[in-house]
């Protein structure tokens, strides 16, 4: 008999009449309105369904809005009275159960945060919108709703379920979390009514959300699957606190068969990295409401919130915190990630870093396109085999993110493939992050990238500066220059000074850098070794021309950031500029005139510099050339690894 490692983790569980493989489910993600006609494109039912192919026992849909004229929060969401629109959910249903995975609805209602832009914490006001009580948001009066549109929001919700069930989906998922309609009917904060569906008493704040629970379970059956995700806790001064939490879901307990305790309020700013926990806090952070929950419930529990670990995973279901574990993120990182940690292959699961650029990117683009994984936001180009390729010898110039991704995915296509690393080891730039604490994922997709290079027919050389001499040696058919870039030394008095060094420089250099610390630039850069010099000890100040931080395209990041700066105290000076740099500090200059900052070190972390001439000196070494990454324009790790993917898929079509 084969040994399982995690045997309570990989334990099919039974919610109503349905079996589910495993505790691992998929939570809610994606897949927004990408055409903005109402409908899902092709891309949905492959996105849904690559997870099911991965081994998640269920997998959980889009937000599916019930009430398209006022429950819609934005153009891109995908409302469930649209007509025809049963088509759509079908071949979702149909691709995930294909699978042996258990699709799910989500059903929401934005309430009075409906018809207005998706654009963060800058609402613009569209529409109408209904919440508890009469209120004003963004400029606009939000409708208190009245008897005849609860009772409209409850048929809604039940209509959707219903739509679900015929569809062909397994479990219908009903959003009461995270701030739309039916948490704003749960949150003292924003239900003041007076009347049996509000008040300081949690049964009257409960009352619509088990109204649309009993609803939905007339329409769906009693054997049917109903999930409910709720808040275990608004995380925020004047928002319910666990208590309140713990006594939502004893209201709830036997109108559902699954309770998902996730925490916080996504339209709350500073607790957003909480509901969508951040890279500054711990793996499992938001565990602990659903454990405190399942000591006062008898319906089984889920819980969310930054697992990527099945140690920890497994733990959490043998020790009773919760009987079904659910990821999000995670199984965009990889969503072979079931598959693979029941298989024994956890070694070779991607791990999420959390670093929100799915999130961003989906927000920016409609697509949830992954850091570490860029086949992510493309499954349905996935999908299909592509012919195979003709044999080619392949160079790889530089291990850094671009360069490794471009050497695994060639080798994998079935090339010769040679790369060459100036330094004595994988992963580039980044590797002078690999003691910070907030970056051990980082770390450790770097060492997993690293090990899988070596573990091929990839001929790595290391200590190989790579010149045109080089390479013409090498006779070979395709370069990839993947030499990245280097730092921007801005042409400031006093740079060249002892006492001054480049970001880079400083992560491997804390003994050297004094007690007071000026950082020249508040981009990503700046602000992360800023956070690091702080837990440090050090005392740090930053200097920004610009009005503000400098997100570079990941703007979900940034939420997280801001949490980090205000509890740990980092001094941020906007429309400031270094006019010279001394032994002992920085003159500045600042809109009302000039000022010095003492200082023991000064680091400059203001931008990169491609190394463009060194890349295209290999530019006619070889039929085919191409660049990639940083070498071209300073980009994130989502861009390098894309393009790498996708630039050496591309290789020996002819």
């Amino acid at each position: 008999m084969n040994k399982c490692k995690y045997p309570r983790l990989f334990t099919p569980i039974t919610l109503g009449n349905t079996l589910f493989r495993n505790r691992i489910f998929a939570s809610p993600t994606g897949y927004q309105n990408v055409n903005g006609d109402g409908y899902l494109n092709d891309g949905a039912a492959a996105y849904y369904e690559r997870k099911a192919r991965g081994g998640a026992a269920s997998v959980a849909s889009f937000e599916g809005i019930v009430d398209g004229e006022f429950g819609k929060g934005g153009s891109r969401h995908i409302c469930l009275d649209t007509p025809n629109i049963d088509s759509n959910l079908s071949r979702i249903a149909h691709s995930v159960s294909s699978y042996g995975s258990v699709a799910s609805l989500e059903l929401t209602h934005t309430g009075m945060f409906a018809n207005r832009d998706l654009a963060f914490f800058g609402a613009t006001s569209q529409g109408i919108a209904y919440g508890p009580v009469e209120c004003e948001l963004g400029g606009r009066i939000i409708r208190p709703m009245d008897e005849d549109i609860i009772d409209r929001t409850i048929r809604k919700f039940a209509a959707g379920a219903a739509l679900a069930k015929r569809c062909g989906f397994g479990m219908v998922t009903v959003h009461a979390g995270h701030g739309w309609l039916l948490h704003q009917f749960l949150s003292p904060k924003t239900n003041t009514r007076t009347d049996k569906w509000g008040g300081p008493g949690i049964e009257n704040r409960a009352r619509l959300v088990v109204a649309v629970c009993d609803a939905i379970r007339k329409e769906v059956g009693p054997g049917f699957p109903i999930e409910i995700r709720i808040s275990g806790s608004e995380c925020y001064n004047g928002g319910y606190d666990l208590d309140d939490g713990i006594a939502i879901a004893k209201q709830l307990d036997g109108h559902v068969n699954l309770i998902h305790v996730s925490a916080g309020n996504h339209e709350i700013e500073e607790v957003f990295a909480v509901t969508h926990p951040s890279m500054f806090l711990s793996d499992g952070c938001n565990v602990k409401y659903a454990a405190e929950i399942k000591k006062h419930v008898k319906t089984p529990v889920a819980t969310i919130g930054a697992l990527n670990d099945p140690q920890l995973m497994e733990e959490i279901i043998a020790s009773g915190k919760a009987d079904v574990v659910e990821v999000a993120r995670q199984l965009l990182a990889d969503p072979d990630f079931p598959n693979k940690v029941r298989s024994g292959n956890e070694n070779k699961a991607k791990k999420c870093m959390r670093c929100l650029s799915c999130f961003s990117s989906e927000l920016t683009n409609g697509e949830p396109y992954c850091a570490i994984n860029p086949e992510t936001g493309r499954e349905l180009e996935m999908k299909y085999d592509i012919p195979t390729a003709i044999k080619k010898k392949v160079l790889v110039v530089g291990g850094g993110v671009g360069g490794m991704q471009a050497a695994l995915t060639c080798s994998q296509r079935g090339h010769d493939v040679i790369l060459c690393e100036k330094s004595s080891r994988l992963g580039g730039v980044l590797r002078c992050e690999e003691d910070v604490v907030f970056k051990k994922p980082l770390d450790y997709y770097l060492n997993q990238q690293a090990k899988a290079v070596s573990d091929s027919n990839i001929d790595l050389r290391l200590n190989t500066e790579v010149t045109p001499e080089y390479v013409e040696k090498l006779n070979v058919d395709v370069i990839f220059a993947a030499l990245g870039a280097q730092a921007v030394k801005p042409k400031i008095p006093g740079i060249d000074g002892e006492n001054v060094m480049s970001a880079q420089d400083a992560y491997t250099a804390i003994d050297k850098i004094g007690n007071k610390v000026v950082i020249l630039g508040a981009g990503l850069v700046g602000i992360e070794l800023g956070l690091h010099l702080i837990s440090k000890g050090k005392k740090v100040k930053i200097i920004e021309m610009l009005d503000h931080i400098s997100d570079g395209g990941n703007f979900l990041h940034i939420l997280g950031l801001k949490v980090e700066i205000n509890k740990r105290g980092l001094d941020i000076d906007f429309n400031t500029k270094a006019k010279e740099i001394l032994e002992d500090g920085v003159i500045c200059e600042y809109v009302d005139g000039h000022k010095k900052l003492d200082a023991d070190t000064v680091i400059y972390a203001v931008g990169q510099k491609p190394l463009r001439e060194e890349a295209i000196s290999m530019n006619f070494c070889a039929p085919e050339f191409y660049q990639i990454g940083d070498c071209i324009n300073p980009r994130n790790i989502t861009s390098a690894t894309s393009e790498a993917f996708m630039m050496s898929r591309n290789i020996g079509r002819f």
